[in-house]
């Protein structure tokens, strides 16, 4: 019993990821085309996706928890068994966990690439003052 509840979380984790990885899949393909360069954001979009799986799974299949099912936590207590109600807050907490870890992963994502986004901005408004001074459309503010 307690392999095909490994086996169905690990199933239902890895459905749960594949979800949000789609539902997420276009908007972290935009913001990294206009933050990091056309040949390294197809590579990085890669790796976020990868990256989000990995959490998902990690988190939803949750190790530690599923030992008490083969083996008592402590030495006075006894091996818990699986039953159906055990099985719904398993399943449960496998979806919950899985979308709170990716849910994480992405806000520090999205974190990072929006303090990047601010520093490329900045640098492409300074160069573009600097390059309309250089060619004279724009008036330089000097003190009179």
């Amino acid at each position: 019993m307690f392999f095909t509840l490994l086996v169905i979380t690990f199933f239902i984790a890895l459905a749960v990821s594949y979800g949000v990885v789609r539902l997420f899949d276009r908007p972290i393909a935009s913001i990294l085309h206009r933050i990091v360069a056309d040949d390294l954001s197809g590579a990085w979009h890669r790796y976020i996706k990868f990256a989000a799986y990995v959490v998902g799974i990690s988190s939803g299949v949750r190790i530690h928890q599923l030992e008490r099912y083969i083996s008592a936590p402590q030495k006075d207590e006894e091996i818990l068994i699986l039953t159906s109600e055990r099985w719904t807050l398993e399943v449960y907490r496998t979806i919950i966990e899985t979308l709170q870890g990716i849910a994480w992963m992405l806000l520090v994502v999205f974190v990072v690439t929006l303090v990047a986004y601010v520093f490329a901005r900045g640098f492409e408004l300074k160069h573009v003052r600097a390059s309309q001074e250089r060619s004279g459309d724009m008036p330089v503010n000097r003190p009179q």
